[in-house]
């Protein structure tokens, strides 16, 4: 006796197929939509909700100067001195060291290091962690910078200052699958 088509296993591999799409089609529109409102900026991020405006001079730490901030490296900030300094590790690059391995290192490091100076001198700019940031196994605060700059059309364009220093050369990539970058390795 041959059963009709419509309860073949096809047919009821479709039928289930419909009933989990019908269950999850809801789901699925609304996380679209939500995505959809995060992308075009109606939901804020996440990382810039507790952000924090700071409006200082650094100088470049050991050069004198006075300054109550200075910048070490690439990617470190120090505020103020013995029992109240505060170091602030930037986050989402990471820069070459000070005492690198070599001299293309050392060389690159120095360059970072101005950079950073002169973009965080540029103009007042903005930080995530709010009054109580993370800490990495150093004791450093962990916080990621921007500054918020009007476009020609008159909105605003969020620079990263991980994507400055990335885009110039400076420093690489960090954070979960980055590649660790040899800087004494000729380019």
């Amino acid at each position: 006796m041959v059963r009709p088509a419509r309860f073949d296993k096809k047919w009821q591999s479709r039928r289930k197929r419909g009933k989990l799409l019908r269950r999850l089609g809801w789901w699925i529109v609304i996380i679209g939509l939500v995505f959809a409102a995060w992308w075009a900026g109606l939901i804020p991020n996440m990382a810039t909700r507790d952000a924090r405006t700071v409006d200082q001079t650094f100088g470049i730490c050991g050069q004198g100067g006075g300054s109550a901030a200075c910048v070490p490296d690439g990617d470190t900030i120090v505020f103020g001195g013995g029992e109240t300094r505060r170091r602030v590790r930037l986050t989402g690059f990471d820069a070459p060291e000070m005492d690198g391995k070599c001299e293309a290192e050392r060389r690159h490091a120095a360059k970072a290091r101005a950079a950073l100076a002169q973009w965080l001198n540029a103009n007042p700019f903005q930080w995530d962690g709010g009054d109580e940031p993370p800490y990495d196994k150093y004791g450093r605060e962990l916080r990621a910078a921007w500054r918020e700059m009007p476009n020609g059309d008159g909105d605003i364009r969020r620079e990263w200052l991980a994507d400055h220093m990335i885009a110039r050369g400076l420093a690489s990539q960090s954070g979960w699958g980055a590649a660790e970058n040899d800087w004494c390795e000729p380019a």
